[in-house]
């Protein structure tokens, strides 16, 4: 069960005091409280752990500061859906809303090789209207031969870079709590010209004490992808490991499931499960075609089957796509084969807002059918 308190609750006033006395009181009952932050409100929510079935819902909306009452009725107490669950299905960040209900591109480098790329890229996404990006500083690598990123040594350039062609939010993969310590530093040091959304990597979908750390964090949002060998209830049990440390602010990741029978793709696309999580849950959807597909394979049609996988996630009703681009993918340090070249991202960013408003058609069509 979840208690919604009132807006701008003071944990310090005297109501607050009464109201954790009488849940205290309640038997085989834990009361656990976060602060949810927006940019124009804060909002205190209290969680009752154990069987709270026997709980009268008048009697919980009767206590000090209760506001509404949602009683949980799937496993992911926190994201999921709940019956009667008004709460928001978005959140803002550096002046963008991401939702179930919004698109954003994070178009950029899978990993940051020299400042000259970086400009580039940025320049590029600038002169299409784009204001987020991907730059991997930290590169998780199956091989520990393989370049591993250039991490802290590049962020301070990466964020000025960002800054100066008005990149509101990069997403950025961590693999250590430590890094998300580096990244708070070369803000502060670069005078957070930008914002970051920190990424969960698909290898540490169950690194769940990685899960804890960046969830107890409030600063950033949060990107975390499905796990490629587990089942799309475990991956949304480890978002709900985020989400119980206190960060609401979780976006939920499609990369593609790892097994031969995606062959010749490199995993097995699942973008038909953008609907399920949007049902399940209230995070934003993140599909990511570049990990999902692999490769530059073009059809008959002429169009890349990576462009016709996000565009398949698109008008499912993904809420945010994340792609690699490169401007000189022979010399990208990683996944080069499958980047995007920067002449294609006018004709991707035209192709991505087609598909969007074959989405809105397809809404549009089914509720007047529903009337």
């Amino acid at each position: 069960m979840i208690l919604i308190l009132s807006e701008n609750t003071d944990i310090n006033s005297q109501e607050y005091a009464q109201l954790l006395g009488q849940l205290r009181q309640l038997p085989g009952i834990q009361a656990r409280a976060h602060r949810v932050e927006g940019d124009l409100r804060a909002v205190m929510e209290i969680y009752l752990i154990g069987d709270t079935k026997q709980l009268s819902l008048d009697e919980m909306r009767a206590l000090p500061l209760v506001e509404r009452v949602v009683r949980v009725s799937e496993e992911y107490r926190v994201l999921g859906r709940h019956k009667d669950d008004g709460r928001a299905t978005w959140f803002d960040y550096q002046g963008l809303r991401f939702g179930q209900d919004t698109l954003h591109l994070f178009a950029g480098l899978c990993a940051v090789d020299t400042p000259e790329h970086v400009e580039q890229m940025c320049r590029a996404l600038h002169a299409n209207g784009l204001q987020c990006t991907r730059m991997g500083a930290y590169k998780p690598r199956t091989s520990p031969y393989s370049f591993q990123g250039h991490g802290r040594a590049c962020l301070n350039y990466v964020f000025e870079i960002a800054g100066k062609y008005d990149i509101r939010v990069i997403a950025m993969e961590v693999t250590h709590e430590t890094h998300v310590d580096e990244i708070r530093t070369a803000l502060r040091e670069t005078g957070s010209p930008t914002g970051v959304m920190l990424q969960i990597g698909t290898r540490n979908t169950q690194n769940f004490e990685l899960l804890k750390a960046v969830g107890r964090q409030k600063e950033f949002p949060v990107l975390i992808k499905r796990g490629f060998g587990i089942t799309l209830d475990e991956s949304l049990n480890a978002a709900e490991y985020l989400a119980s440390e206190g960060n609401h602010r979780v976006v939920f990741g499609l990369r593609g499931m790892k097994t031969n029978m995606g062959d010749p793709h490199r995993n097995f696309v699942d973008f038909a499960h953008v609907p399920v999580v949007r049902r399940l849950t209230r995070m934003p959807v993140c599909i990511d075609p570049s990990h999902s597909v692999g490769s530059r394979s073009v059809g008959p049609d002429g169009i890349l089957d990576l462009v016709h996988a996000t565009a398949q996630g698109v008008a499912a009703g993904a809420n945010m796509i994340l792609v690699d681009f490169h401007p000189n993918p022979a010399r990208a340090l990683v996944d080069g084969p499958q980047a995007l070249l920067l002449s294609e991202l006018p004709l991707f960013v035209a192709d991505v807002a087609a598909a969007r408003e074959a989405y809105l058609k397809r809404t549009r069509i089914w509720a007047k059918g529903g009337e």
